[in-house]
């Protein structure tokens, strides 16, 4: 059967790069820069079901995902605080979501998870952060 995303990312989120291990997705919600990394390990539900070697590469890819998403903010304005989840209540596949927050970005201090209908991106803004996020 092979890696496959779980369809539930299919409706909030857009592709927008492969990395080593990680498929990334841009969160379609233009409140927040957004990112979510899927480690391409078939059945990877839990952090446990990556080998010792798959637990680095992810642990860097979301070092390298916050990066970016502080670079990708120039429309929210810079980020004070990154919030990094691996949560997996709604959707078991494992994944990682990489957010950019700000004490003036309508949600601070509460979590974004479930807060609020979603503001999805115009399309010139997605084409321009996809773009960058494959470059990035």
């Amino acid at each position: 059967m092979g890696f496959q995303v779980a369809s539930a990312f299919e409706a909030g989120s857009v592709a927008a790069a492969e990395w080593s291990l990680c498929h990334v997705r841009l969160q379609d919600d233009a409140r927040f820069p957004w990112l979510i990394l899927i480690p391409r390990v078939e059945g990877a539900v839990e952090l446990e079901d990556l080998s010792v070697e798959h637990r680095a590469v992810l642990m860097e890819e979301t070092v390298r995902a916050g990066a970016l998403v502080r670079r990708l903010a120039g429309t929210w304005g810079a980020v004070e605080k990154l919030n990094v989840g691996a949560i997996g209540n709604v959707t078991a596949q494992l994944h990682v979501h990489v957010v950019g927050r700000r004490r003036d970005d309508g949600l601070w201090p509460d979590p974004v998870w479930g807060r609020g209908p979603a503001v999805p991106y115009a399309g010139e803004a997605r084409a321009r952060l996809l773009e960058a996020i494959g470059g990035g």
